[in-house]
């Protein structure tokens, strides 16, 4: 029990997609969910489980808008999220593809994620793709703590939700948008100290 313990709050520590951070910041709190009111850079959020969350923007936070992407927009050694789901012949299969802009804060990992049950995060560089009767098989080169790169092979399929992000505002937060937030800390009032958003501009960010 004590070994399972430690491996859940490792994973914890893996999830919060934040590089560098002691495990204390498995506290941090993963949000999805819809905008119900601003008020300056205070949000209130209604979660997709039913709860209600107070956010509060930093000043410099970094608000980005989700947008459509295709395959044709990835270009080798781009940095890509990938949520997916692992296959009936044990490949994974991308539920989301996500293209990180050049130049924007990026945390290579691989890890357990909630997007979906049995759903897993890998973080990496695109090293290349083949065409197979399935769709595309992409190759994503991943970091490992102390450890050399590895590579993970994920199919993306035609029901793949390919996007990346733009640059955006907190004007672009309105009641009645979806909104993701990997994870932030509580703060003594219970709201949630947000240093980055991610709201629907052309589609909900599902990730």
């Amino acid at each position: 029990m004590k070994f399972m313990s430690q491996v859940m709050f490792a994973a914890a520590c893996v999830a919060t997609l934040a590089p560098g951070l002691a495990c204390a910041q498995a506290q941090n709190v993963r949000v999805r969910g819809t905008i119900e009111k601003v008020d300056g850079n205070a949000v209130m959020v209604k979660s997709r489980e039913g709860a209600e969350f107070k956010l509060v923007l930093k000043d410099n936070a970094r608000v980005a808008g989700v947008v459509k992407a295709r395959l044709t927009d990835l270009k080798p050694t781009d940095n890509v999220a990938i949520t997916s789901q692992r296959r009936a012949d044990g490949g994974q299969e991308a539920i989301e593809l996500r293209i990180s802009p050049a130049g924007q804060p990026f945390n290579s990992f691989q890890g357990d994620w909630d997007l979906a049950p049995n759903t897993t995060m890998t973080n990496g560089s695109l090293q290349g793709a083949i065409a197979n009767f399935e769709g595309e098989v992409l190759t994503v080169t991943y970091k490992v703590k102390d450890q050399p790169d590895r590579e993970q092979k994920i199919v993306v399929t035609a029901s793949t939700i390919i996007a990346t992000t733009v640059p955006a505002t907190l004007a672009d937060l309105k009641p009645g948008l979806k909104v993701f937030v990997a994870g932030a800390p509580r703060l003594a009032d219970g709201s949630l100290d947000v240093a980055a958003i991610q709201v629907e501009k052309e589609i909900a960010p599902p990730q």
